[in-house]
């Protein structure tokens, strides 16, 4: 059953279309990447979730209930930049959370030590890192223990440490209740999701199983790594590489070649006479990641932009 139904979602500022009518469903219980480049659409698609912005056409309908039409729909929601009353305790704040939603037993300390935030339920929120910000904002988004959660770019602006210890506990939230969170850091949604979306330019893309869109879209990529010094002429090589039929897409990176086609024995045969000459200190075949294909998708190549694709 599905815990999120969009239809048909539209937005415009003036004459600028941010969202161009699509329709989207999340099935209940799975943590969803609604995932796009910075301007996509993300942060106003989960405005218009959250009750704080209107659509120009279009609903949404969470866990049955119809977004601004009266009823509040059990949602939890995570900005992506929060804000907090820096003089208050984690513990206070979440305390003054729980009065606005009129909690009278709220679970205050086991949130805290859910998020790891046991040990500073005493300190000032104002001397926190932005990690243990956002820990804090996903601990007020659960206190009300909604059925969906609204995460927009929860780890986007955090260091490794910190993203890793939010994508743990989104993680542990699988089958507890619906996750939906946007991102522009692929390797993230694709470490957590079961399922995702893609938005460019207000369009939905597609949406498909993690795992079936590697599946479908992958395509065999070889990386190249050359000594510095033939950086030159590993540039031409890459000039010569995407003139071939067999060849989707080459991207180079300082001395490092990367290579997605379409025919893996073409690439075998006729990549390697080709760099002869060159000092290459690695010559290997990967497996596609999201990032591939989302880079893929987004630049039409593969599914046009604006085609709606669903597995």
């Amino acid at each position: 059953m599905s815990a999120i139904i969009i239809e048909g979602l539209a937005k415009r500022f003036g004459t600028l279309a941010a969202l161009a009518g699509f329709d989207l469903t999340v099935p209940r219980g799975a943590i969803f990447g609604f995932l796009g480049p910075n301007g996509a659409g993300k942060t106003t698609t989960l405005r218009i979730m959250a009750g704080l912005a209107h659509a120009t056409a279009g609903r949404v309908v969470i866990e049955g209930v119809e977004v601004g039409r009266g009823q509040r729909p059990p949602i939890g929601y995570l900005p992506d930049t929060p804000s907090f009353y820096g003089w208050m305790t984690a513990r206070e704040f979440l305390r003054y959370i729980a009065d606005l939603h009129g909690l009278e037993r709220p679970p205050i300390d086991a949130m805290l030590e859910r998020v790891g935030l046991a040990d500073a339920a005493r300190k000032r929120i104002g001397g926190f890192s932005r990690g243990m910000k956002q820990r804090l904002g996903l601990a007020q988004a659960l206190l009300p223990q909604p059925r969906v959660l609204l995460l927009d770019e929860p780890v986007s602006a955090l260091d490794p440490a910190g993203r890793k210890a939010m994508l743990d506990i989104m993680s542990e939230l699988r089958g507890e209740l619906t996750v939906f969170f946007s991102t522009h850091i692929l390797g993230d949604a694709e470490r957590i999701c079961d399922e995702v979306g893609i938005l460019d330019r207000g369009r939905l893309v597609l949406q498909a199983r993690r795992d079936d869109l590697l599946a479908r879209y992958a395509r065999p990529i070889f990386e190249i790594d050359a000594a510095p010094s033939d950086t030159p002429r590993l540039s031409a090589l890459a000039g010569q590489l995407r003139a071939l039929p067999w060849v989707d897409r080459v991207n180079l990176e300082g001395a490092r070649l990367r290579l997605t086609v379409n025919d893996v024995d073409a690439a075998r045969r006729e990549v390697l006479p080709m760099l002869a000459g060159l000092s290459v200190s690695r010559f290997e075949m990967l497996g596609a990641t999201l990032e591939d294909i989302f880079l893929g998708l987004t630049n039409s190549a593969g599914v046009p932009t604006g085609t709606e694709v669903a597995l």
